[in-house]
């Protein structure tokens, strides 16, 4: 199981710590420290489409209107930090954020 985050996201970590008590293993990419491939932005911006921008963030807020405007892959490349988090992928199963319903999908028959 791989997840992508920030190491300083509150729910980031909570998603982590769940995870591992759960009995699963974490391979955690820190998305700002170890960056993104563009592939696995480009995949996720496929599977997750305006989803995986976070435009409720200090980041968002801070870019101009053509900033914004632009190919939302080279933006996240260049901002990670832009991205919705946590997102986790084991295996085929991909999904975004720590809401209820992600976590008990995750949960759910673990351990």
């Amino acid at each position: 199981m791989r997840v992508w985050g920030l190491k300083n996201c509150d729910t980031c970590r909570k998603a982590v710590k769940a995870l591992e008590a759960a009995g699963l293993s974490v391979d955690y990419v820190d998305v700002r420290a170890d960056g993104v491939d563009p592939a696995d932005l480009a995949r996720f911006h496929a599977a997750f489409g305006e989803a995986f921008v976070n435009k409720r963030s200090t980041t968002w807020r801070g870019l101009s209107d053509s900033e914004r405007a632009g190919d939302p892959i080279e933006l996240l490349t260049q901002n990670p930090t832009l991205m919705k988090r946590p997102v986790i992928e084991d295996r085929d199963k991909l999904t975004l954020g720590w809401d209820a319903k992600t976590r008990d999908s995750w949960l759910e028959g673990a351990a």
